[in-house]
């Protein structure tokens, strides 16, 4: 099967988890962008390099998960590497530990980390809506 990477689709994913809205893209990449262009932007299959570096700098991905990314194949990945046999397999060699309160701490560590990200972004948005209202 010969399955092309759908960039636009990529960057929707990207900013979904990061939890930007297309209003706050716009405004990161410049005057002449709004949520609509985002929302056409991401249904487009192929974007130019120029402005997949745009995209890339303001989120902080790499340009190459927006090329390279296929969930399709990272599903395949996933269900080849931890396919029911490959469980069975690992309960049966007792390889796979479970530390419950080592997992309630990576949470919590992720939580916090997570807010420390929203305060900022809370932040910069404060900062760009203050030069924006001081023009």
């Amino acid at each position: 099967m010969d399955y092309k990477i759908h960039q636009g689709r990529n960057v929707k994913r990207f900013r979904e988890m990061l939890g930007i809205k297309q209003e706050a893209l716009a405004l990161d990449l410049g005057e002449d962008w709004n949520q609509k262009k985002i929302s056409l932007l991401e249904q487009k299959e192929t974007i130019e390099n120029q402005l997949l570096e745009k995209i890339s700098e303001v989120l902080k991905i790499p340009v190459e998960a927006f090329q390279n990314f296929d969930e399709e194949q990272a599903v395949n990945v996933i269900a080849n590497t931890f396919g029911e046999h490959a469980f069975s397999n690992s309960f049966n060699y007792g390889t796979i530990n479970f530390h419950p309160i080592e997992k309630l701490i990576s949470l919590h560590e992720e939580k916090i980390a997570l807010y420390e990200r929203m305060l900022k972004e809370k932040d910069e948005m404060m900062s760009r809506l203050e030069k924006l209202l001081g023009k």
